[in-house]
């Protein structure tokens, strides 16, 4: 399978751009983390409770496990899949494999069988790294059956759990790190790869039947963590708290990359929970945050000023959803000391659009922010040709965070241009006279739990499948604290005997999908309202239930 480069999606002149302006840089991973383990090796990077590691051992630890994996037979250009909870070792296991000039995939601690045997295919992964046991699902299990079905898996790695059962394919995290001096195989290894090579694939939520792997270099991803260093008044003093997952866009580029390059530090949490989570944030005296927006929500309905001290706050980012103007309102009450700034993104470019620390507070209240430098941002019609400020049309970017491609999907890259390089993203919103953009809607038919896309067409191609289903349309209901739920509309084969809500969610796991996916409201109707070709009319559903969901609350 060809992989996307640079010199396909960037012309020469952009480059020679980005370059000039430094929003493209000459280092890779490996010579940044190299670099801040030299001026500051003794500061500690990252902690989760559990693991801490300073600059230095992280240094040193990712060459010793680099020249394990090399050993293993990891070769540049190789591609290792990451599925791990937010745990310190993904920090070591990241510059590893970006030192041997292989590509990570991560792949979210929520995915089952179904969705992790599509990407371990899709990108040909040919060694994986996961935990053994983590909440009570067994990923050594679903990787040893997966495995067997697939010998172009050569390894799995298991983190954390130094008992697990191994052998010739299934290794742990420490008997795979090499017990060698690390600047002699710093020595060894070299740099293998530049800035501009592939350095992760980070598959879209599934906003069709099936995720896309964005292929993206280490400068398309660390330029986004330096533009959002200066949006966010970055300091070496921050310490960033993350509870979002590592292994997608907002974690790996906030909790990862942004303290990274700003010599700060970073807090993990893996199981995310708002009171421990306010207490973390105490005892680590983290300054700066980039969630969902379901987290912040959480975390105020828990806020207790008796028993919390949140003052180390300084700024929180509301992401993956519009942030509603009465929360915003009530984090700005409940928190002081933090400014509550919005931001619009994708896993294709980053950060389209954000507020940043400078603007007027009201900015959050009424946009998603503005382009960053260097990137530039247009509202544009379904012929691509911009629209006037205050009119609705497709949220599109073109600048130095966006991806090379799609893998194996150069037709589909080349869809989302319109004819002057503007990358459309298939979300509507509205842009004012001052270019500060407020997402309104979205032209894929997806739903967004918590800051999560959910490809309906995903959960409705198993629904078919299901002798008791005869039709069936998910949509998305309305959610005060996630945004949104999904829904199922679903036609019975057999009237007097349709299937029950709990049914429908086990079949769907059974089949492999995350709880997550799975409908929470089953709506069985005779008929679905249909157009005369036959098409569903989903916006009538999502009128529907959302009427009973605003009867039942007493909101219309």
């Amino acid at each position: 399978m060809k992989i996307p480069t640079v010199g396909d999606r960037y012309s020469p002149a952009e480059i020679g751009q980005y370059y000039a302006a430094g929003c493209w840089r000459t280092d890779t991973l490996g010579q940044l983390l190299a670099r801040q383990a030299d001026e500051r090796g003794d500061k500690t990077f990252v902690t989760d409770g559990v693991l801490s590691l300073t600059y230095r051992e992280l240094h040193e630890h990712s060459l010793r496990l680099a020249a394990g994996l090399r050993a293993r037979g990891v070769i540049p250009g190789d591609r290792v899949a990451v599925q791990l909870p937010n745990w310190s070792e993904f920090a070591v296991i990241a510059a590893a494999i970006a030192r041997l000039g292989a590509v990570m995939v991560p792949i979210m601690p929520i995915y089952r069988r179904d969705e992790v045997g599509y990407v371990l295919d899709d990108a040909g992964v040919s060694v994986a790294v996961t935990a053994s046991v983590f909440k009570d699902f067994d990923y050594l299990g679903m990787y040893r059956a997966l495995q067997a079905e697939r010998p172009a898996l050569r390894s799995v790695v298991v983190v954390r759990d130094d008992e697990a059962q191994t052998s010739d394919q299934v290794v742990t995290l420490a008997a795979t790190t090499a017990d060698v001096d690390p600047a002699a195989a710093a020595a060894e290894i070299g740099v293998p790869v530049g800035p501009d090579d592939p350095f992760v694939i980070v598959y879209t939520s599934g906003t069709t039947a099936r995720p896309k792997g964005c292929v993206h270099t280490f400068n398309t991803y660390v330029s986004g963590a330096h533009a959002l260093a200066v949006a966010f008044g970055y300091r070496e003093s921050d310490v960033q708290f993350g509870p979002s997952p590592v292994t997608h866009t907002t974690g790996l580029v906030t909790s990862i990359l942004l303290p990274m390059v700003s010599g700060a530090a970073t807090h993990l949490m893996a199981d995310w929970e708002p009171r421990r989570g306010l207490a973390e944030i105490a005892r680590y005296r983290c300054s700066v945050s980039v969630t969902a927006t379901t987290f912040i929500q959480m975390l105020l309905d828990a806020y207790d000023p008796d028993r919390d001290d949140a003052s180390s706050l300084r700024v929180w980012v509301s992401a993956g959803a519009p942030i509603p103007r009465a929360v915003v309102e009530r984090a700005q009450a409940l928190l002081p000391n933090a400014k509550i700034l919005s931001l619009y993104g994708r896993s294709e470019n980053l950060a389209t659009t954000t507020c940043t620390v400078d603007d007027d507070p009201e900015r959050a209240l009424t946009s998603d922010g503005a382009a960053l430098p260097y990137a530039s941002v247009k509202v544009v019609d379904e012929l691509g040709a911009e629209v006037p400020a205050g009119s609705e049309g497709d949220i599109a970017y073109r600048g130095p965070t966006h991806m090379l491609g799609y893998l194996g999907r150069p037709d589909e890259t080349d869809e989302l241009f319109t004819p002057d390089g503007y990358s459309r993203s298939g979300d509507l919103g509205v842009m004012d006279a001052a270019g500060y953009v407020r997402v309104t809607g979205r032209t894929k038919d997806i739903v967004i739990r918590g800051g999560m896309n959910i490809s309906v067409r995903e959960v409705e191609d198993l629904l078919a499948a299901h002798p008791g289903v005869r039709n069936a349309a998910v949509v998305g209901m309305p959610d005060e604290r996630l945004g949104e739920r999904v829904c199922c509309y679903l036609v019975a084969a057999d009237p007097a005997s349709p299937p029950t809500l709990d049914g429908i969610r086990a079949y769907l796991q059974d089949k492999g999908i995350a709880r997550q996916k799975t409908p929470e409201r089953l709506e069985v109707v005779a008929e679905l309202p249909t157009t005369a070709t036959g098409k569903i009319q989903k916006h009538l559903l999502r009128q529907d239930i959302a009427g009973k969901i605003g009867e039942r609350t007493g909101v219309a």
